[in-house]
């Protein structure tokens, strides 16, 4: 516990660097995505697929943005979890018992 103290005290932990999806449907459409921009870099001049470039780093940083947003809120309902289990008030399923 001490060391993920010390990490997260000195930046150094990071949640979205630790994942390595591995689920094959991701893989799949990470495949057509790559696919699908070699087909666009084929075909447009390179101007117009520089554009599309811009495009997908702007939704890249959307999605980030978006992430980061869903992280912290995921951390503040485990922490309102964390007081409601630990503040030693009856809970609803003893009481029905």
């Amino acid at each position: 516990m001490i060391i993920i103290l010390e990490d997260f005290y000195y930046g150094k932990l990071r949640p979205n660097e630790l994942t390595k999806p591995s689920n094959p449907e991701l893989q799949k459409i990470d495949q057509k995505i790559i696919d699908s921009l070699q087909m666009l870099k084929e075909r447009l001049s390179a101007k117009d697929f520089d554009q599309v470039e811009k495009l997908f780093d702007l939704q890249s940083d959307s999605n980030s943005l978006h992430s980061a947003l869903s992280f912290i809120q995921g951390y503040k309902i485990g922490a309102l979890m964390m007081i409601d289990v630990f503040s030693g008030e009856k809970d609803s399923i003893s009481e029905g018992m």
